[in-house]
């Protein structure tokens, strides 16, 4: 049977800015606890992590500069979801995006011939770059260098964000109400939440948790695959996935895995589980014609299926745990 929500849950608060209550989350943690006799993290036997990507203010709470349309209703399908299973769920680990305002997807990296910086959602090619449309105001040769090598692998080109999940800043937090599920769940459980920071580079993006887009420009490493993650990750029974943007780093998070389970052991590929109802694309920017690889709800649809050919399993927040 699902368990019942604790008593300070409200669908509402998902989408709301707010310090988190911490005493009234212990305190019913420890009621809680007690009545369905919830025991430690550290006894199940079967291992089961829930991995939440990016459920940060920056992208799940209105307002914010790069907020994902459908975030609020994927928290909120989320929360029920973890609240729901806190009994079975082991671990919960999260990513945050981790950002500063000088680093090569921001405005401020990029100017115009007049000295503009690029408006957000502007895409900045390598021939762009050749051709003086845009210049680095720091870095120009790794800039361009990037700018290559991001095309060459075929997955993306360069998009200028809105300054965004800023280290110090309100956007770089958990969605409130996430962190107090996962301080519950801590408590309850008598575990520690796992938090990975990622995307502090100024040379790259780092969609993926798990490695950044570019890891090399110019003789210089800007990145590496993150072995000691994907270890942890791959310790657990099965891996629930859900977060933000599905067609970005949920997108990338999920490739990344996909690849290393290839090349290490496939028969792993079937303990990931996509929340496929917990996550939403980035729209498509207003461009005619539409660039495919920028029609990003169009990618993330594409690439759940291929992902789903290849083992891993796409379920919603309202099916059953398997036993």
């Amino acid at each position: 049977m699902p368990l019942p929500m604790p008593r300070f849950h409200e669908d509402a608060r998902a989408g709301q800015l707010q310090l988190e209550r911490g005493a009234e989350v212990a305190e019913e943690a420890r009621r809680y606890a007690v009545e369905h006799r919830i025991r430690p993290a550290r006894e199940d036997k079967v291992r089961i992590a829930a991995f939440g990507i990016d459920v940060q203010v920056a992208f799940c709470t209105p307002g914010a500069s790069l907020f994902v349309p459908g975030a609020v209703e994927d928290t909120q399908r989320t929360l029920r979801f973890l609240y729901s299973h806190l009994d079975r769920i082991t671990e919960l680990v999260f990513s945050l995006d981790t950002h500063r305002a000088f680093q090569i997807f921001h405005p401020a990296w990029w100017r115009d011939a007049e000295g503009r910086p690029p408006a957000p959602m502007s895409v900045i090619t390598a021939a762009d770059v050749r051709a003086g449309r845009w210049r680095a105001t720091r870095f120009p040769e790794e800039s361009l260098a990037y700018c290559e090598r991001l095309e060459a692998s075929g997955r993306y080109v360069l998009t200028i964000w809105p300054y965004h999940a800023l280290l110090g800043g309100l956007s770089h937090a958990l969605v409130p109400a996430v962190y107090e599920a996962s301080l519950f769940h801590a408590l309850v459980r008598d575990t520690p939440t796992h938090f990975e920071l990622k995307g502090e580079h100024p040379l790259t993006e780092n969609y993926s948790v798990l490695s950044p887009e570019v890891t090399e420009v110019k003789g210089q490493k800007v990145g590496e695959f993150n072995t000691r993650l994907f270890d942890h990750l791959m310790s657990f029974d099965r891996v629930y996935v859900f977060g933000q943007a599905k067609s970005h780093c949920v997108l990338s998070t999920l490739r990344d895995l996909r690849q290393h389970i290839e090349r290490t052991d496939p028969s792993k590929m079937g303990r990931v589980f996509i929340l496929e109802d917990a996550m939403s694309p980035v729209p498509a920017p207003p461009l005619d014609p539409l660039p495919p690889a920028l029609d990003f709800p169009r990618v993330a649809d594409a690439a759940l299926r291929d992902f789903q050919a290849a083992g891993m399993r796409v379920v919603r927040t309202t099916d059953a745990l398997e036993t």
